[in-house]
């Protein structure tokens, strides 16, 4: 006796051998024998032989007619052998049977299974939907083939050029395009990003990246809505003729310095700080704009504005211009530099001058200071500011000691970018230079001052914070807060962003609390826009953090992105480059950090030579391999590769290094995100 049953899902047919109550002992085509339960049986047969009953029941079963099959099965549930009989118009042969089964169960959408051999037809309405839905995924699947079939001839389908960006960075993995996508990347092993380019989805490595943080970070756009122009505020004039010392590329120009000798022979050293706060209201509209940027984004060769244009050109410091200032103004002997009294106005200050590092920065050495050669403008103010600037950060570096921390180093070379027409300038500038040093030690100055005049009236602002932790790890981490605290880094006991209010959110904040501080004393906690405790302010602090995290990497990577650029521009085949640890090594004449598996041990600052193999600026690689050891280190390579290792193996987190450049912003329009740009 042969036997049909049915086993884990799958029809089956054998010889019965024997059998033990409910069980019978079964024998299969290939001789294995099975144990198969009496109520698994569905067919009991004598012929034919169990392979061709299968090989008979699949003929029957691509036989049937399914529509034809469900008008006679009617709405009431039956069992096969009924319905074979009303099929067939005769009882069931066991090949018919059997293929009446198979056909019964590879049909779940016209017939719901009851139990074992017994099924019910399925409604009509549900019968018609399942169809639909069937024909329509058919449909999906032709089109998802030819979008496929087009992909991998690079080209990009019409329906898919609206959706490059969601494909690439946040897909809907259930659609008929990015199931197109994936499946047209795998048959050419291929990643999305490099299709998209081979397409036309995409039409540059730059515009992928610059894409993606958009995407990511500006989901709107970049433009600005219509705003409406705060009223100029009325001030007093400034009896001063500022001057700004600023990057070429600089368009928001937030400093100023004035230098005044007073009758007694001592000096007026002026800090004039841009003032949109008196034009901005906390949660106006311009202030909403603000605050859902927080901070300018910048690029090598381009920049997202905090601010709209039209405002940043109202509150700019443009020379020749007379512009809304809060002004730092601090009386100094010039015996020994030091401060008498400070003072905080809200002025309106006449700006003679933007001077830019690019016209001065040969001219104004220390050399030349010191022996007062040179002609440029401002001379005098300059080699003003420049010995208060020397005994400023004498004075800071005494006080870091004080803190238990070494002296701040300025060994390391910085790099500026210019971008014109896709054509990338990389400039090397040592940092340290007189210009430099001015501009940070008078903004730590301002900084720190305007953080003590906060605190002493019981104003909440947003401070930095480093060196209050418990180990060495907290210890170097810089925080925000919003109450006075030590930044031990930099060697003050307070320090306060308040001197970019045109790029940064957390310093249009603090301006409005210097400002309630000058217009209201004693009674400033209760006229500041932000009271002590306020969690709004908590707020800002952690939305800022965020974005200006997301914008610095946005950055490294752009410059990393140029970087590799110069190399292709320029050809480059074998490079110069220092060693700042192990395997991880800069290029000598780019801010390009790579890693170079299998370095010899070397110490820190030796210069190699090194064969470039190639590089990628789609996924921003490089590879590498060493040609020579050069030149073992110098004192002054060591010393740079130690500070620039320091800055990477803190996550960036050294202010005191923020401060050379991202606080020398107004010097260069796209602060170096080899510097660490968010700390």
């Amino acid at each position: 006796m042969n036997l049909f049953f049915e086993e884990s899902g799958d029809f089956k047919a054998g010889v019965a051998l024997s059998q033990q109550g409910e069980a019978y002992q079964v024998e299969m085509q290939s001789g294995k024998r099975t144990k198969v339960r009496a109520k698994d049986v569905l067919l009991q047969f004598s012929s034919p032989a169990p392979a061709e009953l299968l090989t008979e029941a699949h003929g029957v079963a691509n036989d049937i007619d399914l529509d034809f099959l469900w008008e006679v099965a009617g709405q009431e549930e039956f069992g096969f052998a009924e319905l074979g009989t009303e099929y067939f118009g005769h009882a069931p042969q066991p090949p018919e049977a059997a293929g009446l089964l198979l056909k019964l169960q590879s049909a779940p959408i016209y017939f719901h299974r009851k139990g074992k051999g017994r099924y019910k037809a399925a409604p009509e309405a549900s019968l018609k939907a399942a169809l639909a839905g069937l024909e329509k995924k058919r449909q999906q699947a032709l089109v998802q083939a030819e979008y496929v079939a087009e992909l991998k001839q690079h080209r990009l389908p019409d329906a898919m050029k609206s959706l490059v960006l969601p494909l690439l960075f946040k897909p809907d993995k259930n659609s008929i395009e990015y199931k197109a996508l994936d499946a047209a990347c795998n048959e050419l092993q291929i990643a999305p990003q490099r299709l998209m380019l081979a397409c036309g989805g995409i039409a540059t490595p730059k515009d992928l990246h610059f894409s993606k943080f958009l995407y990511e970070s500006f989901p709107k756009g970049t433009g600005f809505p219509a705003i409406t122009l705060p009223p100029a505020p009325s001030l007093p004039v400034a009896q001063v003729r500022a001057f700004s010392i600023d990057d070429v590329t600089t368009t928001e120009i937030d400093d100023a310095f004035s230098v005044t000798t007073l009758a007694d022979g001592k000096l007026r050293i002026g800090i004039h700080i841009a003032a949109p706060g008196l034009g901005i209201r906390r949660d106006d509209a311009i202030d909403q704009i603000a605050r859902q940027r927080l901070s300018t984004v910048y690029m090598p060769g381009d920049k997202i504005t905090m601010l709209p244009d039209a405002l940043v050109e109202t509150f700019t410091l443009a020379e020749g211009k007379t512009c809304a200032a809060v002004s730092l103004y601090a009386t100094v002997d010039p015996q020994d530099w030091s401060v008498i009294a400070t003072e905080t106005r809200a002025e309106a200050v006449p700006i003679a001058a933007n001077l830019r590092h690019n016209d001065l920065d040969a001219l104004v050495t220390e050399d030349n200071l010191a022996e007062g050669a040179g002609d440029y403008p401002h001379k005098a103010d300059i080699a003003v500011l420049w010995q208060w600037a020397q005994v400023l950060e004498k004075g800071r570096m005494a006080k870091r000691e004080g803190f238990g921390l070494k002296p701040e180093q300025t060994n390391r070379v910085d790099f500026n970018f210019y971008v014109d027409d896709d054509v990338v300038t990389i400039a090397r500038r040592k940092r340290g230079a007189p210009l430099d040093k001015i501009v940070a030690e008078l903004m730590i100055f301002a900084n720190s001052s305007w953080g003590k005049l906060m605190h002493e009236h019981g104003v909440p602002g947003i401070y930095r914070s480093q060196g209050t932790g418990g180990g060495w790890a907290a210890k170097m981490q810089v925080r925000m807060v919003t109450h006075a605290a030590p930044h031990q880094g930099l060697g003050v006991d307070q320090y306060a962003w308040s001197t970019s209010p045109l790029r940064r959110y957390t310093d249009l904040v603090n301006q409005w609390q210097i400002l309630a501080c000058v217009e209201h004393g004693v009674t400033a906690p209760l006229a500041a826009p932000f009271k002590p405790r306020d969690a709004d302010l908590f707020a800002i602090v952690s939305a800022f953090e965020a974005a200006y995290s997301a914008y610095g990497d946005f950055q490294s990577n752009m410059e990393r992105y140029w970087c590799l650029r110069w190399l292709t521009q320029e050809n480059a085949k074998q490079v110069d480059a220092v060693v700042l640890k192990d395997e991880v090594l800069r290029l000598t004449d780019l801010p390009l950090i790579i890693k170079l598996p299998g370095m010899p041990q070397v110490a820190r600052g030796t210069q190699v030579k090194l064969d470039l193999l190639r590089w990628d600026d789609v996924d921003l690689t490089i590879e590498a391999r060493l040609l020579e050891i050069a030149a073992p280190p110098s004192a002054e390579t060591a010393a740079e590769a130690g500070e620039e290792l320091a800055d990477i193996e803190t996550d960036g987190q050294a202010d005191s290094l923020v401060e050379q450049v991202s606080e020398i912003e107004t010097q260069v329009d796209q602060p170096s995100a080899a510097e660490p740009v968010a700390e």
